[in-house]
C-alpha cells in the first residue's frame, strides 16, 4: 500500500507521517474541503488500500464546532463512529463547509475481511500534531495523528 496518494496532477493528495506507535494523517487540496477529504481518504488508508473500498453505499455526516482544527478533528472521529457501527469502510467524500459547520457524504461498503484485509483499527483522531492551514502555494494543509 503506498504511502500518499496523488489526485489531480499533486493538487490535491493525502499522505501519512510517523508518529510513535500511531499514524498521522495529512490531506492536501486547494479548498479546506479538498483537504478534509483528503485527510478522511489517507485515514481509510491506514486500515486498508482504498482503491479496493467500492464507493457502493453512501452516509451523511453533520458536525460542528468552533474552529477548522477543532473541525478536523469532530469529522475524523465522526467517520471513525460511523465505520465502527456499520462495519464499513470509506473511500469517495463529498464535504461542503459553512464556517465551521461541515456536511458530508462518505461513501463506502461494509468491510470485506478477505478483500480489504483491515491492518489496524483506528481508535480516533487526537489533537496530537493537529494543524489546519494554508501552505505558500496556496493550499490548504489538514492533519492530525489518528490512535490505532
Amino acid at each position: 500500500m503506498s504511502q500518499t496518494g496523488e489526485v489531480d496532477s499533486g493538487v490535491a493528495y493525502w499522505a501519512h507521517f510517523p508518529h510513535q506507535a500511531d499514524m498521522g494523517v495529512r490531506g492536501v487540496g486547494l479548498t479546506r474541503e479538498a483537504a478534509f477529504e483528503q485527510a478522511a481518504l489517507a485515514m481509510t488508508a491506514v486500515v486498508t488500500d482504498p482503491t479496493q473500498v467500492v464507493p457502493a453505499m453512501a452516509v451523511t455526516i453533520r458536525c460542528e464546532a468552533p474552529d477548522d482544527e477543532l473541525l478536523l478533528v469532530d469529522w475524523l472521529n465522526a467517520l471513525i463512529l460511523e465505520m465502527a457501527a456499520r462495519h464499513m469502510l470509506f473511500s469517495r467524500f463529498a464535504v461542503e463547509l459553512d464556517g465551521h459547520r461541515l456536511s458530508a457524504t462518505a461513501w463506502g461498503e461494509p468491510v470485506d475481511p478477505e478483500r480489504h484485509q483491515p491492518a489496524v483499527e483506528i481508535k480516533g483522531a487526537t489533537y496530537t500534531e493537529l494543524q489546519m492551514e494554508r501552505d505558500d502555494a496556496g493550499r490548504w494543509l489538514a492533519q492530525c495523528v489518528v490512535d490505532v
